[in-house]
């Protein structure tokens, strides 16, 4: 009886256990977090099934557009749960050609130059995609054609949308033919357009410029910019005081280029027509304290985009553990000449009152007419176009001006800006670390914060402060506080059209890799070590000048001509020691070329804002400041980054360059036209 019962409990423990087994081995969970790349294994009894994968299940995504010899991602995805332990390497067949391939979490991707290959096959997932690529040449038409059209006719919108056209249209020719002429016009809108609203950075700086512009035409209603000309006034009592104002102002807002150009051009503008200087002056001071200021200082929204840039750049050149991006970044200062020379610069012209080129003919027409603003730019025309706009800035009747009105709002905008990217980006670590100092502890913070957030919770701050302020003094009801701030809005719409177009074609150059081409031009000229910071100089100014964007510059060029640059000095004999040199002079040599091409482009947003924020014709913004930057960027380079390239210190080529531009402003400037007289007579 014994027995039975016991072969009985042994059949149904057998019974129950291999239940038990196949429910598991059909309900396997595998798990995997974010960050890891290791799956979960299956306990005791299932540890020994391993499975098998179908590669015929191969998912496979190719580009839609493809650039002849251009690097593309492909990427493959394994459908269905990971039932591996670890990462597997697979042997595919790509193109005819064996090819090993890393799986992790049932996701992988490749580079390859698609254009080789007339078809694209995997030959285990039975795919094939046809390859029609693009000429590389052709993708410079596009940003071309905006610059040209926007310098030649002098109109931006319909300049960006043409060079937007010209790129879609060149795209889905290739892909479609004669169709793509029609499907282009319409990507134009459903695709790059789109794209740029979509864009969460994108309509952060939309709804930030617009809540400035509500803010500015509150406290214009309510006597507070008034107030503030008044103080100012005391202060600025002739063109060149008014000038020196507006840079220090300018050089005070350092830690971001878009509060700086919006709050400095904003607030210093009814000071300086009423001292009788151009809106050219005015847009180029702006314009030129804003990026130069914020890329170099050490407390920037700049600094976390060029960390993590440089950090992508140094990643394969094997440095010693004593670099890091951020020792990299204070070592590459030295070498930033065209920020700091631009700063300098238009301290000469201010001291010395002269200037040359047009904007000398601006400044002139300013001080003697009185009209700020050129004709059929933003004079006159603009002027009966937006009376009613203007109208809506003036100060209420009979109210009495007083510049707190004004400064306070300012104020909680900068202050809160400042008090968010604490905020967003405090680490405690960070700042427990005695190894850092208060400085570099600050730098850090600041750098990994969320500057776009800061700038919105200040500027909405800033804007409820301006209403606050006048309700409480009775000077406007609340209708009328908020019609002033509708009017505001309506002043900031024609800039925000102009920043979605531009944001569309530099989308439009990406899908086209216009900076690729402009890189692989250049680079391909094979040159010396000591040439190589002057080279870099060059391409990132002209791939800024193209895209329209300095960061995005920064992001294609930093990966690029870092280990280029560390590569050819080690292979050239240099010493460790001179290597670095090298490098640092390239890593600033990027930046600053990006902030060059940024202050030429008509294209550019900050350059579009400033034009904004001064009121000031966006092509006669550019047609002045482009004589200007071009200068400064000249003597950077020739007395400036190639002798520091050669070994010349610091603070030797530094004074040099000072020297050379001081001797340029006192000998090709002019005087300017004192205020009042007449240049004929």
């Amino acid at each position: 009886m014994s027995k039975l019962f016991g072969r009985i409990l042994l059949i149904f423990l057998f019974c129950f256990l291999n239940l038990t087994l196949g429910a598991q081995t059909e309900s396997w969970e595998w798990n995997t977090s974010e960050n890891d790349s290791v799956v979960s294994a299956p306990t005791s009894l299932e540890a020994h099934i391993v499975p098998v994968a179908d590669l015929s299940l191969i998912e496979v995504e190719v580009p839609e557009i493809v650039m002849q010899g251009v690097n593309h991602e492909v990427k493959l995805k394994y459908p269905g749960p990971w039932k591996f332990d670890d990462p597997q390497t697979w042997k595919l067949t790509v193109c005819g050609a064996q090819r090993e391939v890393l799986f992790e979490n049932g996701l992988a991707k490749f580079e390859i130059v698609l254009s080789d290959y007339a078809e694209f096959t995997l030959s285990e997932a039975n795919f094939s995609k046809k390859i029609t690529a693009i000429p590389l040449w052709l993708s410079i038409i596009p940003p071309l054609l905006a610059i040209i059209m926007a310098l030649v006719f002098r109109e931006v919108i319909s300049s960006l949308f043409m060079g937007i056209f010209v790129g879609a249209v060149t795209i889905h020719m290739y892909l479609k033919g004669v169709l793509g002429i029609g499907s282009g016009l319409l990507a134009v809108l459903d695709t790059y357009i789109l794209d740029a609203i979509a864009d969460k950075d994108h309509v952060s700086v939309i709804v930030f410029s617009m809540l400035i512009g509500a803010m500015v035409a509150i406290i214009s209603r309510n006597g507070g910019m008034q107030g503030v000309v008044d103080k100012i006034s005391v202060i600025a009592k002739d063109a060149r005081s008014g000038q020196l104002a507006t840079w220090f102002l300018g050089v005070a807002i350092f830690f971001d280029d878009y509060a700086n150009t919006l709050v400095v051009g904003n607030t210093m503008r009814p000071v300086t027509d009423r001292l009788k200087i151009s809106r050219e002056k005015l847009s180029y001071i702006v314009d030129s304290t804003a990026a130069p200021v914020a890329a170099i200082a050490f407390v920037t929204t700049w600094i976390g985009a060029e960390l993590g840039y440089i950090k992508d750049g140094i990643s394969t050149i094997g440095l010693s553990g004593d670099e890091s991006p951020y020792s990299i970044f204070i070592g590459s200062l030295q070498f930033s000449f065209y920020p700091i020379l631009t700063l300098a610069f238009m301290l000469m012209l201010i001291l010395k009152n002269r200037d040359f080129g047009p904007m000398l003919k601006a400044e002139n027409r300013a001080r003697t007419t009185g009209q700020v603003s050129a004709e059929g730019g933003s004079g006159k025309k603009l002027d009966r176009e937006k009376q009613q706009e203007l109208d809506d800035l003036e100060p209420v009747t009979e109210v009495k001006p007083h510049w707190l009105n004004a400064f306070i709002p300012v104020m909680v905008v900068i202050v809160g800006t400042i008090i968010g990217l604490l905020y967003t980006g405090w680490d405690a670590d960070k700042w427990a670390d005695p190894a850092l100092g208060f400085s570099r502890k600050i730098s850090y913070i600041i750098g990994n914060a969320n500057s776009y957030s800061a700038l919105l919770w200040s500027s909405l701050c800033g804007v409820a402060t301006a209403i606050l302020l006048t309700l409480v003094q009775r000077i406007m009801n609340l209708e009328q506080s908020i019609e002033a701030a509708v009017s505001g809005f309506k002043t900031m719409l024609n800039a925000m059209l102009i920043l979605i177009m531009a944001w569309a074609l530099a989308h439009v150059t990406d899908h086209l890799h216009t900076a690729d081409f402009i890189t692989s031009g250049l680079e391909s000229l094979g040159l010396a070590p000591w040439l190589l910071p002057a080279l870099t100089f060059i391409l990132a100014g002209a791939v800024s000048f193209s895209t329209g964007s300095s960061w995005g510059t920064m992001a294609i060029l930093y990966p690029l001509m870092i280990p280029a640059a560390w590569t050819v000095s080690q292979e050239s004999g240099l010493s460790y020691e001179e290597s670095m040199m090298i490098l640092y002079n390239v890593v600033s040599c990027v930046l600053a070329g990006s902030v060059l091409g940024d202050h030429c482009s008509p294209i550019s947003d900050t350059t579009i804002l400033s034009s904004l924020a001064s009121s000031c014709n966006h092509i006669d913004h550019v047609r002045t400041q482009l004589p200007y930057a071009l200068t400064v960027g000249g003597v950077g380079v020739l007395f400036g980054t190639i002798p520091g390239a050669l070994g010349l210190p610091v603070w030797i080529s530094l004074p040099l360059s000072l020297a050379v531009l001081y001797a340029i402003v006192h000998f090709v400037g002019k005087k300017v036209t004192p205020a009042g007289s007449n240049m004929n007579g």
